[in-house]
């Protein structure tokens, strides 16, 4: 029986001639909440976006739940980073969050009852019921990452990948997207997040996966944010993170 939700294997994504990845091998186990850190471009956002399918790798393999990512699409959600969404386009709040029923339904068939039931639902769950026929531009970027993260729950997927879900949103929906991935993760769920505060990774995350180009390392957070590893993604800069890990000034 396949215990992975996620395998990548030698994965290596070139932009040009500058390589983003690097022959990444990485598992993630069915029923985790994982963070993948590492320095600005370590190759965090791209890894999710080959997962997606969004970047064509120029070498290695991505299964999902054994299969490849195209047989298992449906059972994938992406919360992109909001900064790159052009939130000028014309949809309301529950225009954006129905969007996560397509994958069940194909974009050629019109949601029913049911689907708009379930919407509903998970616009109550992100507390943006009342806002469901509010263009999506008028909105805080809180609640636009609010948003996307009902279009995910619309989904009912098994695996989610969000980039950088905490980043510029207030304190109330930290907390409110924070508390939803665990009871995503509670229900069988696997989580996958881009995060960059090293400080919160061991309270938030059961483990975690560092790159720098290449995979560090990957496993138990206390296995994962040792001296030796964080030396070697994020150099010189260690000394202080190590003090952010150990919670010292």
């Amino acid at each position: 029986m396949n215990t992975l939700a996620l395998e990548v294997e030698d994965l290596t994504v070139a932009y040009g001639e500058n390589p983003a990845l690097w022959d990444v091998d990485l598992k993630v186990p069915k029923g985790i909440m994982m963070g993948l850190i590492g320095p600005n471009g370590a190759g965090k956002s791209t890894l999710i976006k080959t997962v997606m399918g969004l970047i064509r790798p120029a070498a290695g393999t991505v299964r999902v739940f054994g299969k490849p990512h195209g047989e298992s699409q449906s059972r994938v959600a992406y919360v992109p980073q909001r900064s790159s969404v052009d939130w000028d386009f014309p949809a309301t709040v529950k225009d954006v969050a129905l969007m996560g029923s397509y994958g069940r339904l194909g974009w050629s068939t019109r949601p029913d009852r049911k689907e708009h039931k379930n919407t509903q639902d998970a616009l109550e769950r992100v507390g943006l019921s009342d806002l469901a026929n509010r263009p999506v531009h008028q909105l805080s970027g809180g609640q636009q990452q609010r948003v996307f993260l009902a279009r995910a729950l619309v989904q009912k997927a098994d695996l989610y990948l969000l980039d950088e879900p905490f980043q510029g949103v207030d304190a109330a929906t930290e907390s409110l997207i924070l508390d939803l991935l665990r009871s995503l993760r509670s229900a069988g769920g696997t989580i996958v997040v881009v995060h960059h505060d090293l400080q919160t990774v061991a309270d938030r995350f059961d483990q975690a996966a560092l790159l720098k180009v290449r995979l560090v390392a990957s496993g138990p957070v206390s296995e994962v944010l040792t001296t030796a590893n964080l030396q070697q993604a994020y150099g010189i800069q260690a000394t202080s993170l190590l003090a952010i890990r150990d919670g010292t000034p």
